[in-house]
């Protein structure tokens, strides 16, 4: 079943009462572009005819399952909104008669709330697995975000998830039809002018994938597509599937997981520059940026008055606004200190073990402001 809780930055949830309504929640989330929002996320059914290994919607599964008609969900979410409870929409659903007429379900739900009821609020819809491309385009025309789970990073690995899912032709060529409708339709078709964002999410930990594994297809994602973000969900054993026994994912390494993938989509950096262990998995002790620092930079210092803007990039402490402003600042004047790094927001305790100022280590100037090395 093609739905997941922890996209859209969700963090705390408030439950809507009633009886059909209580498969509804909603969660304190961000839209793609920071905006903080109630994001009603639930399911058009809860019925599933896949029977994917971790899922608690699986086929065969002893639970309750509850279904809405389009329309009705369309009503029953617009008086959520009228009454201030939701702001947006995640809609996905369990798949019951194949993934084509389950996404003409998402879609006649999308397009009465869009065209009868006027929404014109935040909607993120779901791909459906099978889903054909004339449907991706007409999601995509009323959602300002699309996306579908690949689950696991490779057919390999998806079939010991999800046996009967096909990896290449269900999962990842809606990604593949979004991006090329992107590039080659007019962007007046899409919704308010602008095509949705496009995201998936992995399966953390039930399928023995290595972080290398996850990352190398995160990386080709983020390159060849144009994926806005890829999500990493902690498996979690569910009574009655076939994984009831396997380990919970390790949250840790769920952290640096996504740490290693803004380091592929913000700041330049290749998946051969990242620092793997013997298992092919980050190490869980240090964050990837400062392992990749510590391995090039600690003996040989970035002179920041001479560096550019990928090279800043690989500095702790220095993210892309504060790259930019250093760069700004070098047009004007030398860089001697560390206050001067400070005022440009830079997190000095981090970036002064890798860094030099005119030639000199800022380590030895630490002691005139207080500071010690992190």
């Amino acid at each position: 079943m093609d739905w997941e809780v922890d996209e859209e930055h969700t963090s705390s949830q408030c439950s809507i009462p009633s009886r059909k309504e209580k498969h509804l929640m909603v969660y304190h989330a961000q839209t793609p572009q920071g905006k903080p929002i109630r994001l009603l996320k639930t399911l058009l059914s809860s019925a599933c005819e896949r029977d994917c290994f971790y899922c608690p919607f699986r086929a065969g599964r002893d639970q309750a399952r509850a279904t809405f008609h389009p329309e009705e969900f369309a009503r029953l979410f617009l008086q959520l909104y009228r009454a201030g409870i939701a702001d947006g929409l995640f809609l996905s659903s369990g798949i019951v008669g194949g993934g084509v007429r389950t996404q003409d379900k998402l879609l006649d739900t999308a397009e009465i709330l869009r065209l009868k009821f006027g929404f014109r609020g935040y909607l993120h819809l779901k791909f459906m697995p099978g889903a054909e491309r004339d449907q991706v385009l007409r999601a995509m025309q009323l959602a300002n975000r699309v996306s579908i789970n690949l689950e696991a990073p490779n057919a390999a690995r998806l079939a010991q998830l999800a046996p009967h899912k096909g990896f290449f032709d269900e999962l990842l060529q809606p990604l593949q039809w979004a991006e090329q409708i992107r590039r080659s339709q007019p962007a007046h078709q899409a919704w308010q002018g602008q095509w949705p964002s496009t995201a998936t999410q992995f399966v953390l930990g039930a399928a023995g994938e290595s972080d290398r594994e996850l990352l190398q297809t995160t990386e080709w994602l983020f390159h060849s597509l144009k994926l806005s973000r890829v999500y990493y969900s902690p498996f979690r054993p569910i009574p009655d599937t076939p994984l009831e026994n396997a380990p919970p994912a390790n949250l840790l390494r769920q952290r640096r997981l996504y740490q290693a993938s803004f380091l592929l989509r913000d700041y330049g950096f290749r998946l051969s520059e990242l620092l793997f262990g013997p298992e092919a998995n980050l190490p869980l002790e240090i964050d990837p940026k400062k392992a990749y620092a510590d391995q090039h930079l600690r003996e040989a210092p970035l002179e920041i008055n001479r560096a550019s803007l990928d090279q800043l990039l690989r500095v702790p402490g220095i993210g892309p606004k504060g790259a930019r402003r250093i760069l700004q600042a070098c047009r004007e004047r030398s860089l001697n200190d560390l206050s001067q790094l400070q005022k440009l927001g830079i997190e000095v305790r981090r970036a002064a073990p890798y860094v030099l100022l005119n030639g000199r280590r800022p380590l030895r100037q630490l002691s005139f402001w207080g500071l010690s090395p992190a």
